[in-house]
């Protein structure tokens, strides 16, 4: 569909100079050639650059009238693009990090006063995965990161922000932290996988000693097949998560047994909200900490949440009775 309205006006100016005016190969000064002019959408607002391309002069160099435009603009946005790397870089971040979809992710930007439609939405996405793709994938890089611990231990794990679409498949080295790979697959396959893990493998100037990933079957016959003998280790949280299931289950009922005798909470805060005395913002206050327990989760299978909210209740009611034995009241 052709756009309709035209390109917002821009609020802001910047200049742009050159800032090495020396030819990268024969060393002469550059000559002023032209200016240029171009609009940038970041999450500040649209700024209009002006751009004073510069060019060598001498002709028998092999960059005579070589363009050479301002070192910063490649900091602001991709060539010919117009929106920033900014917003590229967020919109990834919604997508991958918290899980948003793309009609929530321009909704957001809309929000923001950013000008934009959903179909660009997704091509900013596509712009984030092909860039995070060739930061992760330089092989200088994987070098350097690994050349120190001489052996990688690789983890393995797939991101789906909503079901049908793209997985973002993640190749990290434990000992390091760093991620050596980041790709997006419409499948999932064994085939696919095992790509992935012959690419990193073939980058690496260190072997790689082991894997580790989940139990799922595609990812167990890639590593068998990519890394033949190579030691592949199911994770631990996914070991612990399904040894603690019906430890899990059964402290999820007891937590739901627990909010049912402080549901009447509520009723309490409003007897007490048009008071203002010394008791009425005592119970306040107990009333905000049993809020505050029931809505604290924890973690599990590390931190059983049903057994939290019961430590929790335990010593609100230790500090009540407290309360009652010293001012020996039965009523509190």
């Amino acid at each position: 569909m052709a756009r309709r309205k035209g390109s917002p006006a821009a609020t802001s100016r910047r200049v742009l100079q050159v800032q090495n005016p020396v030819c990268v190969e024969c060393g002469r000064k550059l000559w002023w050639g032209y200016l240029n002019h171009r609009k940038v959408r970041t999450l500040q607002g649209v700024v209009a650059l002006d751009l004073q391309v510069q060019f060598c002069g001498h002709q028998k160099c092999g960059r005579y009238r070589w363009p050479c435009r301002p070192e910063e603009e490649g900091a602001l946005a991709l060539p010919q693009y117009e929106f920033g790397l900014d917003v590229i870089a967020l919109v990834g971040a919604w997508r991958y990090q918290q899980h948003r979809s793309v009609p929530e992710i321009h909704q957001e930007l809309a929000t923001r006063g950013l000008v934009i439609c959903e179909r660009t939405v997704t091509n900013l996405l596509d712009r984030y995965d092909e860039l995070l793709a060739l930061r992760l994938s330089a092989s200088r890089r994987l070098r350097q990161i690994t050349a120190r611990q001489k052996r990688v231990i690789l983890s393995l794990d797939g991101l789906q922000p909503d079901v049908g679409h793209e997985v973002l498949w993640v190749l990290r080295d434990t000992l390091s932290g760093e991620v050596l790979l980041a790709r997006s697959l419409l499948s999932s396959t064994e085939t696919d996988l095992a790509a992935l893990l012959r690419e990193v493998q073939q980058a690496l100037s260190v072997p790689i000693v082991g894997v580790i990933s989940d139990g799922q079957q595609a990812i167990r016959n890639a590593v068998a097949n990519a890394l033949p003998g190579v030691p592949h280790q199911l994770c631990h949280f996914h070991y612990l998560r399904e040894a603690a299931r019906p430890i899990y289950e059964a402290d999820r009922h007891a937590k739901k047994e627990l909010k049912k005798r402080v549901r009447g909470i509520r009723a309490i805060e409003r007897e007490v909200e048009s008071q203002d005395d010394a008791s009425a913002r005592a119970v306040q206050g107990y009333c905000s900490a049993v809020r505050s327990a029931l809505t604290d989760d924890g973690r599990p299978p590390l931190v059983a949440s049903g057994l939290k909210l019961q430590g929790r209740l335990q010593e609100i009611s230790a500090s009540l009775e407290k309360v009652r034995e010293k001012r020996g009241s039965p009523n509190l």
